[in-house]
């Protein structure tokens, strides 16, 4: 493989500076110190084997494949180079042996391997003293070539100690050069234990520590002062037709008191569905206007991007503030004169080249995990000589595990209550042979006079057995003759998706077909029921959002999961949300169900939080915080470096 290549294929894995290749541990390892026999072979369980090679030879059927015989024992390549076979004929002319390791399996003429790694030695040569690690890949990468690589890097790197002596022996580590080489060349009988402590426990400090940095360094820049006591917000709340509840009133004042700071603010919202947050964010955005700076709201999609812009104008357009929309759909002329608005309310059309904010003091990023950290960088560096507050919002609660670990540098406020008047939703499971009861429940429901959403998993046909928005939105316009039914997709264009929820929202149409496109943002009071289809295909976090787009109004509202044949996960999910209400308690099993790096998104760029240690490993992360807080400055910055070096850019995010 060409140098070249080579170098993008370990960049694909992290790997940019020599130490990373240290830190890239090994996934598990194969024995290759010992010989076995066909008589001693396990099915399914690869061994090493050795043979004299008598011949090799190219077969064409079944199909084109290279044959090795050797005594005893024989080699199949359906992939091979002619090289291969040059090679193997020498071997078999010279009387050399092959040392194949693989599974090994009945065949024509005895035992015999299919693509296994194999070495051509003289006979008498050694046996390797340690195992075989096996290391995280990516296609296209020989093992081979990552090991030299990681071992020529763990010969050549320093493997200096970061951790004090009291340190170590107070959370009783291993050594850290002895653990890395440990790991990277374990014998058979070696106890890894302490190592794989030491590694993790390295890991995790790092991962504190670097958060720690982010915070301070995010302290040390120049952020506009943005008192939260001018003239917008006293009218604002002398207008406000509701009373904010005990929970957004606490998170209001710390997002005020941050905004009034010289350093940006890094605050992450987080509350359940229908809780509340938008009203906080609104409240922010005053204090920036009152100030005489700009301030911009991100959202994922234009529907909820749309919903925003409407609710900002109903609240503060009375109050005189100017709002602009930016979606992907505006002209250039228009993109300029909504980027001069007081508040910028957009898609990621707010961070695109050519739209520039002339005084941008808050950057509010609404589900802020479907955003990579480049778009909430860009954003964010919109302002580069004075930095922007940043408010983050979530309505997918984060587990307290993960507010210790990925989330560790930034300040966090909670809404833990709905509004007076919400009423929880009702969950109904149906399993598909009762279609027609549920068919029955949305006619009765429309019949009343109330809306009804039926969400598919897909839009257009792509798995067998899958029903598409597309094809139920003609099934049920044919099964619902006498109500008015409308279709909401993602691939609509902007205009036709605009019609789509403004005809709902209208109450022009009754019932709904759409995808997880409404997953946020869509409020419509009168929508009391919902049929999610195919609900066995959908994450624990996208039902609870779902579910969360009914029960606004003063009905009693029924979400229905319509579900197909189950697998033992998607039985658990299902069990999770029929049985419970409580977004932090969902959020924690979801966790639980799909592991810290589905649950994150994008919130490391793909990068996983931890590569090693246990997100769920409370004791752990309580010690490396406790080590964090013990550590002097130019220990905790080498320990950094080492670990993250190569990414840097993260920690701003």
């Amino acid at each position: 493989m060409k140098n070249e290549a080579l170098e993008r294929k370990f960049q694909k894995l992290g790997l940019r500076r020599s130490f990373d290749f240290v830190l890239h541990l090994p996934l598990r390892y194969e024995d290759e110190t010992v010989l076995g026999t066909a008589d001693t072979a396990v099915p399914g369980e690869p061994l090493q084997i050795e043979a004299k090679v008598q011949r090799a030879e190219i077969a064409y059927r079944p199909r084109r494949q290279l044959v090795v015989h050797a005594e005893g024992l024989v080699l199949r390549f359906y992939n091979f180079y002619g090289s291969q076979l040059k090679q193997l004929q020498r071997a078999a002319t010279e009387g050399l042996r092959v040392r194949a390791f693989g599974e090994l399996r009945g065949g024509w003429f005895g035992a015999e391997m299919v693509h296994p790694r194999y070495r051509i030695v003289g006979e008498g040569e050694p046996l390797p003293e340690a195992l075989t690690p096996i290391y995280p890949a990516t296609a296209g990468l020989p093992q081979r070539e990552l090991r030299e690589r990681v071992l020529r890097a763990l010969d050549s790197e320093p493997l200096a100690e970061t951790l004090s002596d009291e340190l170590r022996k107070r959370y009783s580590l291993a050594g850290f050069a002895e653990s890395v080489t440990l790991l990277h060349r374990a014998r058979p009988g070696n106890d890894l234990e302490a190592a794989w402590r030491r590694m993790k426990f390295d890991e995790v400090l790092a991962q504190q520590l670097s958060m720690r940095f982010a915070y301070r360094e995010r302290h040390s820049r120049r952020a506009p002062k943005l008192p939260g006591d001018g003239p917008l917000l006293k009218a604002f709340f002398e207008r406000l037709r509701f009373k904010l509840t005990r929970s957004q009133s606490l998170a209001a004042g710390q997002v005020l008191k941050d905004l009034a700071a010289p350093h940006p603010m890094q605050r992450l919202l987080q509350g359940d569905v229908g809780s509340g947050k938008t009203v906080v964010a609104a409240i922010a955005c005053l204090a920036a206007v009152d100030a005489g700076w700009q301030a911009a709201v991100m959202a994922p999609t234009e529907i909820l991007s749309e919903q925003h812009f409407r609710k900002f104008s109903e609240w503060l357009a009375p109050l005189g503030v100017t709002i602009g929309w930016l979606h992907g759909k505006v002209h250039k002329k228009e993109k300029l004169a909504a980027a001069e608005a007081q508040i910028v309310i957009g898609t990621h059309a707010l961070i695109e080249r050519g739209v520039e904010f002339k005084r941008l003091g808050l950057a509010v990023i609404d589900e802020q995990h479907r955003f990579g950290v480049d778009q909430r960088l860009k954003l964010g560096r919109k302002r580069a000589r004075v930095h922007p507050h940043q408010l983050m919002m979530s309505a997918t609660p984060i587990p307290r595990t993960l507010e210790m670990t990925a989330y560790g540098d930034l300040d966090l406020s909670s809404i833990t209550e709905l509004p007076p008047g919400r009423r929880p939703v009702a969950t109904r499971l149906f399993a598909d042979a009762k279609r027609g009861e549920v068919l029955d429940r949305i006619r009765a429901s429309c019949a009343e006079g109330q809306q009804a959403y039926w969400v598919c998993p897909v839009i257009e046909e792509s798995k067998e057995g899958v029903q598409t928005a597309v094809a139920t939105y003609e099934r049920l316009r044919a099964e619902l003759s006498g109500l008015r039914v409308g279709l909401l997709h993602g691939r609509l264009p902007s205009d036709e998706k605009a019609a789509a929820m403004q005809t709902f929202v209208a109450g022009e149409t009754q019932l709904l077909v759409c995808t997880t496109v409404i997953e946020v943002g869509v409020d419509v009071p009168n929508a009391s029921l919902m049929v999610i289809e195919s609900a066995e295909r959908f994450g624990l976090a996208q039902l609870h959002q779902l579910r969360g787009r009914i029960g606004r109004g003063s009905r009693e509202s029924v979400c229905i999961l319509l579900y197909g044949e189950l697998s033992d996960t998607a039985r658990q999910r299902l069990k999770v949300i029929f049985g419970s209400n409580d977004g932090f308690a969902i959020a924690q099993q979801d966790l639980q169900i799909r592991g810290p790096g589905e649950f994150l998104g994008e919130r490391q760029s793909g990068q996983r939080v931890l590569r090693y240690a246990d997100v769920f490993d409370v004791d752990l992360i309580r010690q490396a915080r406790e080590a964090a807080d013990a550590m002097p400055d130019d220990a905790a910055r080498a320990h950094v470096e080492r670990w993250y070096g190569s990414k840097r850019d993260l920690l701003d995010a």
